[in-house]
């Protein structure tokens, strides 16, 4: 399946580049910038997701723990899923402080190409404890027929 994002070899590198970026309070850059597969956007954070197939559809999982699902919003056109939304920062509380603060705040886009033979009218999403899931149904393909030969 050529939609999916093939294996980069500088991936590794570049997770590891933001991770030291993170822990010196400085914001990570965009993953798979390389491969064209994603829309470069500009985002404080990128979830992580996983993508598996069966014959019927292809399903997305985005971990987007403590972001609300009227946070959330999902579109799909002209050929790309995309996944966009916020998870704010707690308020520091009267009496409450942080003491440290490693996971990421903000914005967040995701952008995926579609592969030719899924239904764009047929893209559903659902969220529970803190993963999306987006559910893209392959389109029908054209079955062949068997044509019978005829004498004459």
């Amino acid at each position: 399946m050529s939609a999916l994002t093939p294996w980069d070899p500088f991936r590794e590198l570049d997770e590891l580049q933001n991770r030291l970026a993170t822990m010196f309070g400085r914001i990570p850059q965009r993953q798979c910038a390389r491969t064209g597969n994603e829309a470069m956007t500009t985002a404080d954070w990128a979830p992580m997701a996983d993508i598996s197939e069966d014959e019927n559809a292809f399903l997305l999982k985005l971990d987007l723990p403590e972001v609300p699902k009227d946070a959330v919003r999902v579109s799909a056109e002209n050929g790309v899923l995309t996944i966009s939304g916020e998870r704010k920062l707690e308020k520091e509380e009267q009496g409450k402080k942080f003491h440290r603060i490693e996971r990421a705040y903000g914005r967040f886009v995701r952008s995926f190409v579609l592969p030719d033979n899924v239904d764009p009218t047929k893209v559903t999403a659902s969220m529970k404890d803190g993963v999306l899931e987006v559910r893209l149904v392959k389109a029908e393909q054209a079955k062949p027929k068997q044509i019978e030969i005829s004498v004459n």
